[in-house]
This record gives structure tokens, C-alpha cells and sequence, in this order.
């Protein structure tokens, strides 16, 4: 197998054919935003020193598995390091994948994203009905938290950003569950009234 050539972010020393910034922001929609360091909230902590971090390699090893792996239209080669601890499956995985044939930059890569984990949710809840165990929704999304260790007194008088969106979380994290059970007894309802 051989040895892609490493790309630029991926090396201690960045090779000096490096794209100019003008040919960069023509070529990747809002590229260089950051350019001026009063924008970057690192800056003046940012230190180049390769030695400091410890690392002994200039190109880290790659990972094997990289054949089939998501990667960002972006980028030119999957990173040399990349997680495998929750990899993609079912129809989920698939629309999770259809993703990233739109770039980062494009509301369709991140709301096919968002519909992936809803519909990987929404798989867990059957699987768990569908167990010994099914999941509980009061004592396991925290609504009694709310009480017991006052979660919506905290909010008021603290400025907190969470008090834009306290009105929708119950709609949110309960109003599923409502509709379902709302759903199992018309289908319950259905099903007795045709059995007599």
C-alpha cells in the first residue's frame, strides 16, 4: 500500500507553495475570516513550536480503515486520526453519509446531519419498547431534576441564555413521547373497535 502524500495541515513544516489567501477566499466561500488576529480569540496565546507539543513524528502514522469513512468534500484527504467508536449504520448511517456530499458551508450537509441522529433516536426508542427494558422518560431526560434540585429557579436573574428556550424543551423532549402514546392508543382504539 502506498503512502498518500501528506496534505498541508497534517505537517510541522508547511511547504511553500501554499495557495495565496485572494486564490483561497475565491475558491472556498467565507475563507479567511480569521485572517486578522483581533478576530481570533486565541491570539497572541498562538505559538508555533513544533517541539513543545511532544509529538516525535512529522506525518503521524495513518490509521488503518480509512476505506469507506466520511470525509468533508473540503478537505483532500481524510485526517491521519479519526474515531471509529460509533461507527455509521442503517438508514441513519445512510443519510448521515448522503451528508457529506454537501460541503460544510451548505445548510443540506448539516440538516441531513441533524435528520441522521434524529432517525438513529427515534431507533433507540423502538429498539428500547421493544426490549425488556424500555427507556423511561421522566426520571431519564431529567424533568425531575427540574424540581428536586431547582432547575427553573436557577434560570431567572442569571442571565442565563437558556431562559430563550425553557418554553420549547418540555415541547421538545416530551412532546414525542405525547405523540406517541397519543398514536398507540388510536392504534389500540382501531384494533378493539375491529375485533367486535
Amino acid at each position: 500500500m502506498t503512502t498518500p502524500t501528506p496534505s498541508t495541515p497534517y505537517v510541522a513544516n508547511k511547504p511553500k507553495d501554499v495557495p495565496s489567501a485572494e486564490a483561497l477566499r475565491a475558491r472556498i466561500p467565507g475563507w479567511g475570516v480569521d485572517l486578522d488576529p483581533k478576530d481570533r480569540p486565541s491570539y497572541p496565546r498562538e505559538v508555533f513550536d513544533p517541539a513543545g507539543t511532544g509529538a516525535h513524528w512529522d506525518y503521524p502514522e495513518e490509521q488503518p480503515g480509512r476505506e469507506g469513512r466520511e470525509r468533508s468534500i473540503e478537505h483532500g484527504q481524510l485526517t491521519p486520526v479519526f474515531g471509529t467508536s460509533a461507527p455509521l449504520h442503517g438508514v441513519s448511517g445512510s443519510i448521515r453519509r448522503y451528508a457529506y456530499r454537501y460541503s460544510e458551508g451548505r445548510a443540506a450537509h448539516w440538516l441531513l446531519l441533524l435528520a441522521g441522529d434524529r432517525v438513529d433516536a427515534w431507533g433507540a426508542h423502538l429498539w428500547s419498547l421493544a426490549s425488556l427494558r424500555p427507556d423511561n422518560p421522566v426520571t431519564q431526560t431529567g424533568v425531575l431534576s427540574e424540581v428536586r434540585r431547582q432547575g427553573i429557579t436557577s434560570r431567572f436573574g442569571k442571565k442565563r441564555a437558556d431562559v430563550n428556550h425553557l418554553w420549547l424543551d418540555p415541547v421538545v423532549v416530551a412532546g414525542p413521547w405525547v405523540a406517541a402514546a397519543a398514536g398507540a392508543v388510536v392504534v389500540v382504539r382501531a384494533a378493539v373497535r375491529r375485533a367486535r
